[in-house]
C-alpha cells in the first residue's frame, strides 16, 4: 500500500536575543534566546560562529592520496584525514585556501583543484560551511610549514585503499570522510 507522505514547511525560530559568551582565535561562542515559530516554547541555544573551512583530497601522479595524521584534542587521539583548515582572514577564495592548506600541511603543490561541493559541518551548533576539493597530479615541492599548534605526519596511500580505510574506521574524521565519499561517488577517482 502506497502512503502519501505529507510534509509541512518548517518555519524559522525567532531569535529574541544573542549574547557573546567567549571570543577565541578559532570561533565565537554565543548563547541565543529563541522562541518556537508559534511562540509556545522558548529556550537558550548555544552556537559557534566561525569562518568557513576547506578540505582537499590530493592525488599524486602515481595515484596515491596524500593523507595526514594529527592529534585531535576532542577525542584525545590521532586521526587519519585529508589536509584542510580554516579560510584565513582576508582570504576570499576557498579554492586558494585549500591549495594553501595542502602546501602548508604536506609540502605538496597543486596547480588546480576541482570542487566537490560544500557541506555544513554541524548545523545544529555551527554557522559555517566546509568547502571540499580534489587536486590531481600534486607534487612534493616544499617543506611542511606548520603552525605552532600543528604536528602533522604525511601518509601516502593508494587510491584503491580509500574505501577500505573508510569502511574499517581508519578514517573517522567526518569532514574527510564526506570529501572522500563524494569523490568516490563521482567516479572521478
Amino acid at each position: 500500500m502506497d502512503r502519501e507522505i505529507k510534509t509541512r514547511k518548517i518555519q524559522d525560530w525567532k531569535r529574541l536575543n544573542s549574547k557573546l559568551l567567549q571570543k577565541t582565535y578559532a570561533f565565537d561562542l554565543y548563547s541565543n534566546r529563541v522562541a518556537s515559530p508559534d511562540g509556545s516554547y522558548e529556550d537558550d541555544f548555544f552556537t559557534i560562529d566561525t569562518t568557513d573551512w576547506v578540505n582537499i583530497v590530493p592525488i599524486t601522479k602515481s595515484k596515491e592520496v596524500v593523507l595526514i595524521e594529527q592529534f585531535r584534542h576532542g577525542i584525545q587521539s590521532a586521526t587519519l584525514e585529508i589536509p584542510g583548515g580554516r579560510i584565513d582572514p582576508g582570504e576570499t577564495d576557498p579554492k586558494s585556501a585549500a591549495i594553501r592548506e595542502l602546501a602548508e600541511e604536506t609540502g605538496y603543490h597543486a596547480d588546480q583543484a576541482d570542487s566537490l561541493g560544500w557541506i555544513h559541518p554541524n548545523p545544529a551548533i555551527q554557522s559555517n560551511k566546509c568547502h571540499l576539493y580534489v587536486a590531481r597530479d600534486v607534487e612534493l615541492l616544499f617543506e611542511q610549514n606548520l603552525d605552532d599548534a600543528e604536528d602533522i605526519s604525511v601518509v601516502l596511500v593508494g587510491v584503491d585503499e580509500i574505501p577500505t580505510l573508510l569502511e574499517s574506521h581508519k578514517i573517522t574524521h567526518s569532514l574527510a570522510a564526506i570529501a572522500l565519499y563524494r569523490l568516490l561517488l563521482s567516479k572521478q577517482i
